[in-house]
């Protein structure tokens, strides 16, 4: 008979969790929101980083830049601040003309 009301005891735990799972159920409507804006937020400066890797030739950082995802950080610094030619920035300084 023990074995019995211990089964009971166990089947009212399982539906007591199963209750708390439905009644806090908003995230599974968020999740899916949150999962598509960091996709859609992420997708385009992946593939401009892809894009601008492939055309310098940087198959470490295509490479690196392909498989972190790092919700675009990682992306967008390397448009901005490792992918500048370092000739590119000194060409304003020295092209300076005067009449």
């Amino acid at each position: 008979m023990n074995w019995l009301v211990d089964l009971n005891q166990r089947q009212r735990v399982k539906v007591y969790n199963l209750n708390i799972f439905m009644e806090n159920s908003t995230w599974l409507i968020l999740l899916p929101i949150l999962i598509l804006v960091a996709a859609l937020w992420t997708l385009p400066w992946k593939g401009y980083a892809l894009w601008k890797a492939a055309r310098r030739g940087d198959k470490v950082w295509f490479v690196a830049l392909l498989l972190i995802n790092t919700l675009a950080i990682l992306e967008i610094l390397y448009i901005f601040v490792f992918s500048r030619d370092p000739k590119k920035v000194g060409e304003d300084e020295n092209n300076i003309q005067v009449n």
